[in-house]
């Protein structure tokens, strides 16, 4: 009552609209200042992007100006094949390694090299190419170059950032998967933790040899032993039905790899011979094992 007498009522709510209005303005100048605080960073990206691009422009074109018409052979700085703690040590190089943003490119290559990868390698793209299917990790100051042949091929792609992206379930065993091999007389599964087998199950079939044909005539000979191979291809397929995993990997007889491996996540041809339980130890260390190049 006392402060409408005074008028102090009107004057409190006046404060309070104010107060309020206050509020909203310092509020949208807050948001104000964020907005071109980012559009101060996007500018001094994009600055630095193209002072890059036109250092690796001048750069190109010194060497068109120096360039005498005869043809440049270019080759892999080093090549090998790396495996368990090698590759290992490679991946985690590769993840350790950071640049500026954007700066860094990463692509799958199933043939030929894309046009981001050559104007980045120039003629040493050619490179990518012979190593294809590859991964390529390379940044746009020199300092990385260097294709991984993936045992599981993930989908073609090229992307930009700050480091390699790199999915590590593309070259080494990670989470639950299952890893077959089948030959066309012996089988063998396991499914495994990583790099450590929880299960196993493996068989030989009786199957004619080609230094068996004893009495039959080379037509009866060979139709036995395709009905032979036959009906072991079915019990793999059925076995693999039964197998409890993330992902399935098949290997071994490139013919008959692709007849059982309709659902697999990746196939690879392998070497591996002998009885199931080490053969299918030699087929996880030769299709985990994973060529690299230096660009």
């Amino acid at each position: 009552m006392l402060d409408d007498l005074l008028g102090r009522t009107e004057l409190k709510e006046r404060i309070a609209e104010l107060e309020a209005e206050r509020e909203r303005l310092r509020a949208q100048l807050d948001a104000e200042q964020e907005r071109r605080s980012e559009a101060a960073r996007k500018r001094q990206d994009a600055e630095e992007r193209i002072n890059r691009l036109e250092d690796r422009i001048a750069d190109l074109e010194g060497k068109l100006d120096g360039d005498s018409g005869e043809a440049v052979e270019v080759g892999f700085r080093h090549e090998s094949a790396v495996r368990g703690r090698r590759l290992e040590a490679v991946l985690s190089q590769l993840e350790s390694f950071e640049a500026g943003a954007e700066s860094v490119l990463t692509a799958y290559v199933d043939e030929s090299a894309p046009e981001e990868v050559r104007d980045l390698l120039g003629e040493r793209a050619a490179l990518v190419s012979r190593a294809a299917p590859c991964l390529v990790c390379a940044d746009d100051a020199g300092l990385l170059a260097a294709a991984l042949r993936p045992p599981v091929a993930p989908e073609p792609f090229v992307t930009w950032g700050d480091r390699p992206e790199v999915d590590r379930a593309w070259l080494a065993p990670t989470g639950r998967f299952a890893l077959a091999l089948v030959r066309s007389d012996v089988f063998a599964v396991g499914v495994y933790e990583g790099d450590e087998r929880v299960d196993f199950e493996g068989f030989a079939s009786d199957v004619k040899s080609d230094h068996s044909k004893g009495g039959f005539s080379q037509a009866r000979f060979e139709r036995l032993r395709d009905e032979q191979i036959a009906a072991h291809v079915d019990r793999c397929t059925e076995t693999l039905a039964d197998v409890d995993a993330d992902r399935l990997y098949v290997t071994g007889d490139r013919r008959l790899v692709g007849e059982v491996a309709a659902d697999a996540d990746a196939t690879a041809a392998v070497d591996a011979t002998g009885d199931p339980e080490p053969a299918l130890a030699d087929a996880f260390d030769e299709f985990w094992t994973v060529r690299l190049y230096g660009l």
